[in-house]
């Protein structure tokens, strides 16, 4: 994909040389629906890093000054015109505004590029912030989950269910969220 630039932000492929920014927040995923994207070494890191350059799907989102890896958005296409959205950032960058800024650019790079008709996402109902960025999106809850995905065992081995919501916006309401904005 062509690279997105915002005020503060630059959205871009991946490139082998984000490795060590991407194992800084995938040595401990903060939400736990990317346990299973856990990274242990900076091999790791750089063979992951290799693979999400080779693909639109993961998309890296870097400080505009600097071009550091802050996080990632994701979009994965669900022919013909829905996609699966999400975002994971480095911790250390929390509380900036960071998600909101990047998320935008990528729900308006769907909606107006892609010609996405609709976008959904899934949050666990313990990722309050996560939850937060959905509604500040203009996303909508849509449903709740119960016991619907598992990402950890407990002592003995047995897997722990969490609840998890989805959360949708089609085109024309984030075209009609962008139209009230502007008045």
């Amino acid at each position: 994909m062509d690279a997105i630039e915002t005020g503060r932000l630059t959205l871009r492929n991946f490139r082998k040389g984000d490795a060590t920014d991407l194992l800084a927040y995938l040595r401990q995923p903060r939400a736990s629906c990317f346990f299973s994207l856990k990274l242990d070494d900076l091999h790791e890191a750089e063979a992951e890093a290799e693979a999400r350059s080779r693909s639109d799907e993961h998309i890296a989102v870097c400080l505009r000054s600097t071009d550091k890896l802050i996080g990632d958005v994701f979009c994965i296409l669900e022919p013909p015109d829905t996609y699966s959205v999400g975002w994971n950032f480095n911790a250390d960058f929390a509380g900036a505004g960071f998600a909101t800024e990047a998320a935008r650019s990528l729900f308006e790079y769907l909606f107006s590029v892609k010609q996405a008709r609709r976008l959904y996402g899934y949050v666990e109902e313990n990722n309050i912030a996560s939850q937060r960025l959905c509604e500040r999106l203009g996303m909508r809850m849509e449903g709740l989950f119960k016991e619907f995905t598992s990402f950890e065992k407990d002592d003995e081995g047995a897997p722990i269910f969490v609840n998890t919501m989805q959360y949708a916006i089609l085109r024309k309401e984030w075209v009609a969220l962008r139209l009230r904005d502007r008045t």
